[in-house]
C-alpha cells in the first residue's frame, strides 16, 4: 500500500511536535526515519499509522484520504491493513507467545495443540518454532521483539511501522529483527522503521531524515 503525507502538522498542548511534513512511500518499499531523539520519528509514525490525528495536512493510504475516516473506519484499517511494532514490544506479558500472535485465546478442545498452523508458521519464520504456550514475561528482549514481528506475519499486514524495533538489542538479535522486517517487505509489504540503527536504515530503499 501506497502512503502519502502532504504537509502533515501535528501541535500537542501548544507546542509544534511535526512542521508541515511531507512523505512518499511507494508500495512494497521500505523506508528508515531517522534523527534525533524527539525530532518526531514515533510521532510522525503514530500519525501515518492513524493512532494520533494530525492538525493540519493529508494522509492518504493508497489514494483515499485517511484523515477524514471516522473512528470506526480508523479501527477497521488499523485491524486489517497494519501492524505496529513498538520499541517496548507492545506484547502482554501475562499471556502466552501464541495469544499475543494471533490476540485470541486458545479454545479448551484446542488448547494442548495450540494456535493453529498460521501461528506454527509465523514462530517458524522468527525461529521461535514450539514456543506458543510459553509465557512472554519469560522470553528476553530478542525474543520479545521477534514475537511482535510473528504478530505481523501472522496478520500478513500490508503495511509494517516498526518504531525503534533495534533498540537495547545486541549484535544477533539487531540482525535477526533487521532480516525479519525486510524480509516482509519481500512478501510485499510497506515498511516504515523509525531508528538510530544506521545499519538498518541503510539497508533500507529510502532514508527520511527528520
Amino acid at each position: 500500500m501506497q502512503i502519502t503525507a502532504h504537509n502533515i502538522h501535528l501541535t500537542i498542548d501548544g507546542r509544534d511536535i511535526l512542521n508541515k511534513v511531507s512523505v512518499d512511500v511507494p508500495s512494497g518499499t521500505s523506508v528508515a526515519i531517522t534523527g534525533p531523539s524527539g525530532s518526531g520519528k514515533t510521532t510522525l509514525l503514530n500519525c501515518l499509522g492513524l493512532l494520533l490525528p494530525v492538525t493540519q495536512g493529508q494522509i492518504l493510504i493508497d489514494g483515499v484520504d485517511v484523515t477524514k475516516l471516522s473512528v470506526a473506519r480508523k479501527r477497521q484499517f488499523w485491524r486489517d491493513n497494519v501492524a505496529f511494532i513498538f520499541q517496548d514490544y507492545g506484547l502482554v506479558p501475562d499471556e502466552s507467545v501464541g495469544f499475543n500472535i494471533c490476540m485470541e485465546s486458545a479454545p479448551i478442545l484446542r488448547r494442548r495443540k495450540g494456535w493453529g498452523t498460521r501461528v506454527d508458521e509465523a514462530l517458524v519464520k522468527v525461529g521461535l518454532v514450539g514456543r506458543s504456550a510459553d509465557q512472554v514475561a519469560k522470553l528476553s528482549g530478542g525474543e520479545r521483539q521477534r514475537v511482535s514481528i510473528a504478530r505481523a506475519i501472522f496478520k500478513q499486514a500490508r503495511i509494517i511501522f516498526a518504531d525503534e524495533p533495534t533498540a537495547s538489542l545486541d549484535a544477533v538479535n539487531r540482525q535477526n529483527v533487521h532480516d525479519l522486517l525486510l524480509g516482509e517487505q519481500e512478501r510485499g509489504a510497506t515498511v516504515m522503521i523509525s531508528t538510530h540503527d544506521d545499519h538498518l536504515a541503510a539497508a533500507c530503499d529510502e532514508v527520511a531524515r527528520l
